[in-house]
């Protein structure tokens, strides 16, 4: 069978492996254990590998490269345009050669394939949502196009749509789906958590506006202001590191606030098995991986109400759901921490959902959807 992957992932070729974003090649290795030949379609750069990269398992990828394509300055904007023709030739040659057609969304590249696709509608289909699902978010115009696109039954046909949470009136093409890090090895009972002196955060994921790492910052400022010992180490990096570092520094928050960087998966997982909780109050979400991997060793989450987070949390019975207000949000967790154990019981019943997704069941259930 020849596997084709549609992606908006940037691709590092380094000798003869192709290097890109570690979870989404995790994945991926999972499913091209299952397949004769893969050809993938994306776009390449030539940044080397960070810590965050992993490369490819199977030595013999078909790679076809096209260009990236953004829309977000006028310049671009003209250089995406005009690459539009031989990107949608190529994404349809590629489509032709496959048996099994994959494409990865949201993203502009996936909104190509979401298009592309339909010209052949025989061709066994997956398609990976792994945004926010939610019918009612707010969303730009691309993704609720390719949502609209690969749920459609008279547009797409032969299509497993995996997607976040189980939302209600989807058509046959969706099915609700999970993600995982850990194996079964991985399961431990996590050492019960002392609440009552010294309270670990974490912040886990890209520092980008979107991922509000600032929010994170400044409830564990507020909380140490409130009374609590309190401290966050972040792991991650992007745009906002020398913004949030400067906030820190004007602020006296060094003690208080660590910045690791990127670091692969032991080391966080090192982190995770010590800390108390992690914040993520993003704007929106698909699966919040750094909530579900911090869960599976007993980190309560803190999160706002955005995708399938409520499920994750079964509505703050796991996990503290936040309002996206600042002063709300430390309310609301400040009014958690006094009860130990009421704290001690969310551990538990964070580790006990999370440990339910490892990767052996989720390599049983992608296996599922190739091999008939």
């Amino acid at each position: 069978m020849r596997f084709l992957i549609i992606t908006h992932v940037l691709h590092k070729p380094i000798e003869n492996s192709w290097f890109a974003y570690a979870p989404y090649v995790r994945e991926m290795n999972l499913w091209l254990k299952y397949v004769d030949e893969v050809e993938i379609v994306a776009p390449v750069t030539k940044q080397l590998p960070s810590a965050i990269d992993t490369a490819y398992k199977d030595d013999n990828i078909i790679f076809t490269q096209i260009p990236e394509i953004a829309f977000v300055s006028l310049g671009r904007c003209v250089r995406s345009f005009f690459s539009l023709p031989f990107i949608i030739f190529s994404l349809f040659m590629a489509c032709k050669r496959a048996d099994h057609i994959h494409l990865r969304c949201p993203g502009n590249i996936g909104l190509l394939g979401c298009l592309v696709q339909i010209c052949f509608p025989k061709k066994v289909k997956t398609a990976k949502y792994a945004g926010n699902w939610d019918p009612n978010a707010m969303q730009p115009l691309s993704y609720r196009l390719q949502k609209k696109i690969i749920s459609s039954t008279f547009w797409t046909k032969n299509m497993t749509a995996l997607v976040y949470g189980n939302w209600q009136n989807q058509t046959k093409n969706i099915k609700p789906f999970f993600t995982a890090t850990f194996n079964e090895a991985d399961k431990v009972t996590p050492t019960p958590r002392e609440y009552s002196g010294h309270l670990k955060f974490v912040f886990i994921g890209g520092l980008v506006e979107g991922k509000r790492p600032l929010f994170a910052i400044q409830m564990v400022e507020k909380l140490n202001t409130l009374g609590y010992n309190a401290s966050l180490e972040i792991f991650g990096d992007g745009i906002l590191k020398q913004d949030l570092i400067a906030y820190c520094n004007s602020n006296s928050l060094n003690k208080h606030i660590i910045f690791h960087g990127n670091q692969d998966k032991n080391v966080i997982k090192k982190a995770l098995q010590t800390t108390h909780f992690v914040i993520l109050a993003s704007k929106s979400e698909g699966w919040p991986k750094a909530i579900a991997e911090a869960m599976f060793f007993g980190v309560i989450p803190i999160a706002t109400s955005v995708s399938c987070v409520p499920f994750m949390l079964n509505n703050g019975n796991r996990g503290i759901l936040i309002s996206d207000e600042l002063e709300k949000a430390v309310t609301e967790v400040a009014n958690h921490l006094p009860d130990y154990n009421l704290l001690a019981e969310m551990s538990k019943k964070a580790t006990l959902w999370s440990q339910q997704y490892t990767l052996e069941g989720f390599e049983y259930e992608i296996k599922k959807l190739i091999v008939a």
